[in-house]
């Protein structure tokens, strides 16, 4: 007989170890439990029961209740089906009381009721449709929460949009992303900025003056080009000639020039964030512009040039990243600058692209091509005389100027993990200064360095930055 009660005891211990964690593992999994155990003897008091708008949880009792208090049952109700199953309904949101008597008025338990939107249902559909994630969300007064842990950036945020879209359009409903990424990724830019400018300048111009003398009349005659193409140059070659006879002076110049030029900028911007941050860069400088204010006084304000960048990660499954990048290649000019006061504001000449891309890692896009020409002839003379052919020539001046542009930005991103620092090597590691007489006698700037080992299989093309040598 003892030994049969043992394994009884035994099993029940089992069977309620068993019930116990089914009930523990159902309250993990949601805050909204659908069914409640209170065991005998057990002192619940001042526990909080998270019940749904609309929704219904089932107290099940191991003693008989006899009365239920709800303190506000315009918040939750709760209805007594028999003395050991009490169902618990939330009506609208907000906070109430429970408490359950027993027949004698002893308190057998009570529960602080909080009814918000039920959020399991959110949950759920998380997890189903973001498998390996660890995410539950939580209603606090009408708003739902996003906690838990993400393996990327883009599964957060892919969380963030079922919890919007489950609550509808227009419901006034705020979803705050509380979600950790697991690991965040790092990904490392490389920005390639290359531009050619190539500018064509000519200039053929006649320019005369004269006086004739005819007795008490003196007429003249003056042919002057202004070169409204290309105004501001002055450095001309000239070759003239004069003529004199009395009171009578003819004076003949030609003016010609030719220029060709060409700009090569080329920039490599790298920048590393994390995925999702923002990263920013600038390699140039700032120019003062004046600002008036009031009482006469006046205040400077600087603007930025140069080579800019700024792009902002996201690190996809499949080791994709989307990208948005920003960038900037501007240069003073003096094409479109202000002279007010005295004081002349130079203009920017910019060239400025924005995109959104998605890549793979170490792939490279195109993000802009520009192909830019300009065109510009001006002719101007004598009305008449520089329609003769061939003499009108010398009474007519050309202008010329032709402009062609060519730039292209490449855009590499990487995803990339930190490094140990005994695996870096800094650019000014060798260079060491030379000794007065290798200066004087060899005109080196820095120490050579005889190679020693084998030397190594192989040839590497490619750039590796600034060698000295």
């Amino acid at each position: 007989m003892k030994n049969y009660l043992k394994k009884f005891m035994t099993t029940a211990v089992i069977l309620g170890a068993a019930i116990g964690g089914s009930v523990s593992l159902v309250q993990a999994e949601s805050n909204f439990p659908t069914q409640v155990h209170i065991a005998a003897g057990e002192r619940a008091s001042g526990r909080i029961l998270n019940v749904g708008i609309g929704r219904s949880v089932v107290l099940n009792l191991a003693e008989d209740a006899a009365d239920v208090l709800v303190s506000n049952p315009e918040i939750a109700d709760a209805v007594l089906r028999t003395p050991r199953r009490i169902f618990v309904i939330g009506n609208t949101a907000g906070q109430s009381r429970l408490v359950l008597f027993s027949r004698s008025g002893r308190e057998l338990a009570s529960f602080d009721i909080r009814v918000e939107k039920d959020t399991s249902d959110i949950t759920r559909i998380i997890r189903k449709l973001i498998p390996g994630t660890n995410i539950a969300a939580e209603s606090v007064n009408g708003n739902v929460i996003l906690s838990g842990t993400a393996r990327s950036t883009l599964e957060a945020q892919q969380a963030a949009d079922i919890a919007a879209k489950f609550q509808g359009a227009g419901s006034g409903v705020d979803v705050v992303n509380l979600i950790s990424v697991e690991g965040k990724d790092q990904v490392h830019l490389k920005v390639t900025v290359a531009e050619v400018e190539r500018s064509i300048i000519k200039q053929l111009g006649v320019q005369f003056s004269g006086t004739i003398g005819a007795g008490n009349w003196a007429p003249f005659m003056s042919n002057l080009p202004n070169f409204t193409v290309n105004p501001s140059i002055v450095n001309q070659a000239t070759a003239g000639a004069t003529f004199a006879s009395g009171a009578t002076s003819i004076t003949a110049q030609v003016k010609a020039l030719q220029r060709d030029g060409v700009i090569r900028t080329l920039a490599e911007p790298t920048l590393t964030a994390i995925s999702g941050e923002n990263a920013s860069f600038l390699a140039g400088g700032e120019f003062p512009i004046p600002i008036a204010q009031e009482d006469n006084t006046v205040t400077v304000e600087f603007k930025k040039f140069g080579v800019g960048l700024d792009f902002t990660p996201i690190v996809l499954s499949g080791g994709r990243i989307s990208l948005r990048v920003k960038t900037e290649v501007s240069e003073l000019s003096n094409d479109g600058a202000v002279s007010a006061g005295g004081i002349t504001i130079s203009a920017l000449k910019v060239r400025r692209a924005e995109s959104t891309m998605e890549l793979p890692s170490g792939g490279t896009l195109v993000m802009a091509g520009l192909l830019s020409e300009s065109y510009q002839q001006s002719i101007e003379g004598v009305p008449g005389l520089m329609q003769i052919p061939i003499l009108g020539s010398l009474f007519k001046s050309r202008d010329f100027l032709r402009q062609q542009t060519e730039l292209a930005v490449f855009v590499t991103p990487y995803v990339v993990r930190p490094v140990a620092q005994k695996d870096l090597v800094r650019p000014d590691k060798n260079l060491m200064p030379p000794t007065d007489a290798e200066t004087v006698f060899l005109n080196r700037l820095n120490k050579i360095y005889n190679p020693a080992g084998a030397v190594a299989d192989g040839t590497y093309h490619g750039q590796v930055g600034f060698i000295y040598k």
